[in-house]
């Protein structure tokens, strides 16, 4: 922002050079890129941090100079001239929706004149930045620059209804207005407009309407002051690609006490300059009155941080310098933070204040005392460094935005009353695709997958670890750890290894070798009904009564959400389940010198039965000398009872100590058989 050296001279004395003054402000934190003669003025180039938006105003800057050099700041008086009539028989305020809109104040001034603005109201306003367009227009523009109060002007005889009332309220989800820019906007249920009785007459914050134009023949002006919530106005602006000088000082954080004045200001000005006649009275609409924040701030807390020795006197100066009241009991002062400062908020930001007009290059630099200790990581930490290093033999490691568009829950399938439905809800998403914080880690593996495969990247084995997010009662959301992985076509041909593919078994066996790894012994998979999964093609995976996580084929009405065609397969682990189910200390087992007995057995079971089952009866029968026992065949057909299913079993036998007799392993296969039989109703082929 442009600011003219002469303009601001009417609200603040003082005897330095531009050059000067630059570098003053910059020292006390108002960074100022540079200086350029105009003329006979200079123009200062603002480069103002987020927090100090207050700064884009007149005379909020002339109270920073003010504060450096100790004169007094000027502000424009304002004389009313207010005919006998009363703004409620012309216009009345209601606030639909006071979370966005806390206030909103207009006052009517009738008969004015348009015409050109003066040379030296246009001659500020182009210093600026601002075209001049006519008086009214530019007294709104002018006294925004001199505040920071954004200000609007309607035509009056263009409101619609008999009893003429504005009406500040959510938009309709796809309602259409048109912009003083003549350009059809449609809008969304979160962004505010200001409608009277029939229609939309502004995006509030942003740019008024078409409809409600100051034109040459306009007579009677409603004028606009107003507070807005900053991150609605900053989600409209940018979800409209609509950028206003307006919008950037309500997104930055207006001054909710300042409305009134400015409001006066610009009447007082209307009168002056477009021979307007004021109607009585404000209507304001302000339900719940804000006090200003009081904050304790300790002396010594002050010279603890900055490393200085100043006095609470000092302390008390420099604030006071700024405007903020101060009461000391008992050696704290008590800071009343004004409402043009939205950025104080604690104690540390009133120790700035102090640090800056102290001096920043009067502060000692000095090394931290204290005892050094040597870093390293904590168990947790080495824990998920090595299930990364365990994944990466098999997959590739992507990271994704831990920010997801709601959409994405939809995308998934998620029920309603699911848990990954309770999703933190971002207050200032940079885009609609990062609204609100991943509850699960599919979208972005789906997302990568996707992506890839429009590439022609048709073989894909990805894993991530990352943090889901839920709402917690604390003042941060509550984060879980969590291991994704998702696989699809095959894995790299060459000519010593055969394709393999990439289907549900491949990531069941990169699974188990990673409890394995990481010294999980007992688990196990258990069919699940998951409306993200494919249902029959999925399973979950539990160790004793610890849910560890999500295994399976991925519904193909997702896969269809995200346009992806092949088969995919996915898994998302809790990392927190597996740290707490692996066992820190490693169990070996000794290498035997006696050899390995095979058997082989075929059963009938009931076609439901599922093989977990089965293995989980074998073991209980098996002897002590049981080592394995795998499935190596199922078939179904001729030959096979309707119903039932042949299911193929390999069992190895081995002891330490001896070598096994046929009489031991016949024994151990007899129990086994007979086990079964019992539990299962099952009969051997």
């Amino acid at each position: 922002m442009g600011v003219s050296l002469n303009w601001l001279k009417e609200y603040v004395d003082y005897d330095w050079t531009p050059e000067e003054l630059a570098h003053r402000l910059t020292m006390a934190g108002i960074a100022i890129e540079g200086v350029e003669a105009e003329g006979d003025d200079y123009i200062m180039d603002l480069d103002l941090t987020p927090n100090r938006g207050d700064c884009l105003g007149m005379i909020n800057l002339a109270r920073e100079i003010a504060a450096l050099n100790g004169n007094a700041i000027r502000k424009a008086p304002v004389a009313l001239k207010e005919n006998g009539e009363k703004i409620e028989d012309y216009i009345a305020v209601e606030l639909a929706d006071a979370d966005l809109c806390r206030r909103y104040a207009a006052r009517l001034v009738k008969n004015v004149v348009i015409r050109e603005s003066p040379d030296w109201m246009q001659k500020a306003l182009i210093n600026s930045g601002i075209r001049p367009i006519n008086n009214i227009v530019d007294i709104t523009n002018y006294v925004m620059l001199e505040t920071n109060q954004p200000l609007h002007a309607f035509d009056y005889h263009l409101l619609q209804g008999e009893n003429k009332k504005i009406v500040v309220r959510r938009a309709r989800a796809g309602e259409k207005f048109v912009t003083l820019d003549e350009s059809e906007r449609t809008l969304d249920n979160e962004m505010l407009v200001i409608t009277d009785s029939q229609q939309a007459i502004a995006l509030a914050g942003v740019m008024g309407g078409f409809n409600t134009e100051i034109k040459t023949n306009t007579r009677d002006v409603l004028i606009e002051s107003a507070w807005f919530l900053g991150p609605n106005i900053r989600r409209t602006s940018r979800r409209l690609a609509l950028r206003t000088d307006s919008s950037q000082r309500f997104e930055k954080g207006s001054d909710i006490n300042g409305v009134i004045y400015a409001l006066d200001r610009a009447a007082a000005l209307m009168q002056d300059l477009a021979d307007g006649e004021l109607v009585g009275g404000i209507c304001d609409a302000y339900p719940a009155p804000e006090p200003n924040r009081v904050i304790t701030l300790r002396p010594d807390r002050v010279n603890l941080l900055l490393g200085t020795q100043i006095g609470t006197d000092d302390i008390k100066s420099y604030l006071e310098s700024l405007t903020f009241p101060i009461e000391e009991i008992d050696g704290v002062l008590k800071v009343e933070a004004p409402s043009y400062r939205p950025d104080i908020t604690m104690e540390v930001d009133l120790i700035e204040e102090v640090a800056r007009l102290y001096g920043y290059d009067k502060i000692e630099a000095v090394l931290p005392l204290g005892n050094t200790t040597q870093g390293g990581l904590n168990a947790v930490q080495k824990f998920r460094d090595r299930v990364r290093v365990e994944m990466a033999k098999n997959l590739n490691e992507i990271v994704t935005y831990s920010f997801i568009n709601p959409a994405h829950l939809d995308n998934l399938r998620i029920p309603s009353e699911a848990h990954e439905r309770k999703a933190v809800v971002v207050a200032n998403p940079l885009s609609e695709e990062q609204g609100i914080m991943r509850t699960t880690l599919l979208p972005g593996l789906l997302g990568t997958a996707a992506t890839n495969l429009a590439r022609k990247n048709e073989n894909l084995a990805f894993f991530e670890m990352g943090a889901v997010f839920y709402p917690s009662e604390g003042s941060l959301p509550q984060e879980n750890m969590r291991l994704g992985a998702i696989i699809t076509g095959t894995n790299e041909i060459n000519w010593l290894h055969n394709k393999v593919n990439y289907d549900f078994y491949y990531l069941k066996g990169v699974a188990e070798d990673l409890f394995r790894q990481i010294n999980i012994i007992d688990y196990s998979f258990e069919p699940v009904q998951n409306e993200s999964y494919h249902p029959g093609r999925t399973a979950r995976i539990l160790s004793g009564d610890t849910f560890l996580g999500v295994i399976g084929e991925v519904h193909p009405t997702v896969l269809q959400n995200y346009e992806i065609k092949p088969r995919c397969c996915a898994m998302e682990l809790d990392v927190e389940a597996l740290f707490a189910c692996s066992q820190g200390q490693v169990m070996m087992q000794e290498i035997t010198r006696y050899p390995a007995v095979e058997r082989d057995m075929a059963i009938l079971v009931e076609a439901p039965r599922q093989a977990s089952e089965v293995l989980s009866v074998i073991k209980e029968a098996g002897s002590e000398y049981l080592r394995r026992v795998v499935v190596f065949d199922l078939y179904t057909g001729e030959q096979v009872p309707a119903g039932y299913k042949s299911m193929a079993l390999r069992f190895l036998f081995q002891a330490f100590d001896r070598t096994l007799t046929d009489n031991e392993i016949n024994e151990s296969m007899a129990n086994i058989q007979k086990n079964l039989e019992t539990k299962l109703e099952a009969s051997r082929r």
